[in-house]
């Protein structure tokens, strides 16, 4: 059977209403029975995903549940941070203090706290899979000055973890309880663009413009299926982070214009009057403002005249935070309606050279973004009061930020995919908090569903379909066809494709499965259950399930589990009395829709489009029935987003053609 019980049942109200109904104890045994037999079927099926043992452990500790909510036991911890950074270009050491309250809400004594130092990774002798410019390397973190619960604590060297730091506590951390830390410590920014290409995802945009991200010491995640979160940072990978609160100062020298996660508290301390007037007018102009301009930033009159102005700002609930300065940047914003029900708006900012024409519609595009993604897909409002859009090199999303590439080419397609795209983040992983370093597919193969969606919105799926179609299935390497689950431990192509491509064609195709309406449903029945928390596939897989009513573990398996790949041929074709029986291969064994293109010898032609569902009964070959009287000249398969790898037999001329 593929479709499970209604929430609102369970076994023994089942059973009830059958025996109920039923006149022998003979046949209410029978029935019994049967609705056993039934319930245990349906609970196999949903468990029957392939499960590493740590994850079944989650599901035995109820943690999780197979219905795709959080378990009764679910836990996370969490964290307070207050961080003053001081960033004086061009100055290329960053220096920082800060104030760190985290909270054990697990049901383990924590014997031992492990710290995350990103920037690290630039230190010449760390652990990376990508190429590094010898103008990119550093020293790493410093920490200059460490206490833990107020005693003064040695900070220890770093053996051979660089991104990683153990810290062994002198008393353990018990359950519900919180400990205290304060850090004092220093790095220098490498610069973010190198001469071979190769851009970082912060750093030094040029002398006086620098992004800085991932740049103070936070305590790594510890959850209820890895334990604390070890994963060396290689620069292949992305981030996993607790959801906590932060404060952050910002101080900088006169003239400069920071732009960071969450919401500025002291505008009025900042900025001269009329520049503060200005952002607060456009935080409900649906008319982008231009706040700062070239002729504004060479007068110097936009911030005020302190030596040094210290920029505030506050976010909770978010898994981290990262700030942009710049002297000679332009600042525009407006705001989108992102929430009709309340009337709620979003902030919309940009901050790019004035020489960047693809950049001076940053802000429109990101209006534009945030009302889609609002009313349609995923149609959760954007839960930020915030997004700035900020030219870098990068295309890098960050809490309410996002560092993009400049192209300077007046390309405008580009622009708005790179754009939407790291807008769509906002949703994955940050208001869902998934595992970006394991399971990147959680969150690139939703951005990159959200990106087509709009963007076939704005362009046509014509221009859709030719910008991914063929990405994954040019590819034939080995590599390439290492299952989904597993992106995490590729790099290159083969990681883009299985943790952008391949999961955006998995999307689109249950999709199809679904409906636009079911679809929707299912997706944001997941949002709901999971946002501020942190999911992992099963609970994305068992919560469509659930919602849906529907088994569709044989399509998780084929997509997310298998090394399959997008291809179908036609074996044969079977002309009968009034109809055709149309054999059609899964070569590929990729679970996808098709569209049978069929032209008639009397000149008429027809459509029938067959979605993935076709392969739930058997992967490996499905019958197409065409009721007809008419003799077909051709017909050809076209599987349309789902690029084939070899087209050379979906294609039949008929008998006598």
């Amino acid at each position: 059977m593929k479709y499970f019980l209604p929430d609102f049942w369970d076994i023994h109200s089942v059973t009830a209403i059958f025996i109920k109904q039923s006149n022998t104890i003979i046949m209410k045994s029978c029935v019994i029975l049967l609705v056993l037999t039934a319930f245990l079927s349906l609970h196999a099926q949903a468990q029957s995903l392939y499960m590493t043992r740590n994850v079944k452990t989650a599901f035995e500790n109820g943690t999780r549940s197979i219905d795709g909510n959080p378990g009764a036991h679910y836990w996370q911890n969490r964290s307070r941070y207050h961080i003053d950074i001081t960033v004086t270009p061009p100055d290329r050491n960053i220096k920082g203090s800060e104030e760190i309250a985290y909270f054990n809400d697990s049901p383990d004594t924590l014997s031992t706290i492990v710290f995350s130092l990103i920037m690290n990774y630039h230190k010449p002798e760390a652990e990376r899979l990508v190429n590094m410019d010898s103008t990119q390397l550093t020293s790493g973190v410093h920490i200059d000055h460490f206490e833990v619960n107020g005693e003064e604590t040695i900070w220890p060297e770093p053996a051979g973890d660089y991104t990683r730091q153990n810290i062994d506590l002198l008393k353990p951390l018990l359950p519900g309880d919180s400990i205290h830390f304060s850090v004092q410590w220093h790095y220098e920014i490498a610069p973010a663009f190198v001469k071979n290409g190769r851009s970082e995802r912060e750093g030094i945009i040029d002398p006086t413009t620098y992004c800085v991200a991932y740049f103070y010491p936070c305590v790594a995640v510890y959850d209820d299926y890895n334990g604390w979160d070890r994963l060396q940072f290689t620069g292949a990978q992305e981030f996993y982070n607790d959801f906590s609160n932060y404060t952050l100062n910002v101080n900088v020298p006169k003239n400069f214009i920071v732009w960071a996660t969450g919401t500025l508290q002291n505008p009025d301390e900042v900025l001269q009057p009329h520049y503060a007037q200005l952002l607060k007018e456009s935080m409900t102009s649906d008319t982008v403002i231009h706040i700062a301009t070239r002729g504004d930033l060479q007068a110097k009159v936009i911030t005020n005249q302190n030596a040094t102005n210290t920029w505030q700002w506050k976010a909770n609930d978010v898994t981290e935070v990262a700030l942009f300065i710049s002297d000679h940047d332009n600042w525009d914003a407006a705001s989108a309606l992102v929430d009709s029900a309340n009337g709620r708006r979003a902030s919309v900012q940009s901050a790019y050279y004035d020489t960047s024409a693809d950049f001076h519609d940053a802000v429109a595009i990101g209006q534009k973004a945030l009302s889609w993604y609002s009313r349609n897909l995923p149609g959760i409002p954007y839960p930020y009061a915030k997004m700035t859009v900020v030219e870098g090199f990068a295309g890098m999303e960050y809490p309410m930020m996002a560092n993009d590439g400049a192209y300077r080419t007046n390309n405008p397609i580009a622009t708005k995919f790179e754009e939407n795209h790291e807008i769509a983040h906002t949703y994955f992983p940050f208001y869902m908090g998934t595992n970006e370093s394991r399971y990147a597919f959680m969150d690139e193969g939703w951005a990159q569903t959200f990106n087509g969606l709009i963007g076939a919105v704005e362009y046509g799926s014509a221009i859709v379909n030719k910008r991914y179609a063929k990405i994954v299935i040019k590819d034939p390497s080995q590599e390439e066809q290492v299952p989904v689950i597993e992106s995490d431990f590729q790099t290159g192509l083969a990681y883009g494709n299985n943790a952008y491509f391949k999961p955006m064609l998995g999307y689109m195709a249950v999709k199809d499965i679904l409906g636009e309406s079911l679809f929707k449903k299912c997706l944001q029945g997941y949002i709901n259950r999971w946002h501020g928390k942190h999911p992992m596939p099963w609970d994305f897989f068992n919560a469509f399930n659930n919602v849906s009513g529907k088994d569709l573990n044989w399509f998780w398996n084929s997509w997310f589990f298998s090394h399959g790949y997008t291809d179908v041929g036609i074996e044969k074709v079977i002309r009968n009395k009034n109809d055709y029986d149309i054999k059609v291969n899964n070569v590929g064994g990729f679970d996808i829709p098709f569209d049978v293109k069929i032209n008639y010898k009397d000149g008429t032609s027809e459509d029938i489009h067959e979605t993935p569902i076709v392969w739930e009964k058997d992967q490996k070959q499905t019958i197409v029935n065409i009721q007809t009287k008419k003799s077909i000249r051709s017909l050809t398969i076209d599987t349309g987003l789902w690029a084939d790898a070899n087209e050379k037999d979906n294609v039949w001329k008929g008998d006598s053609y």
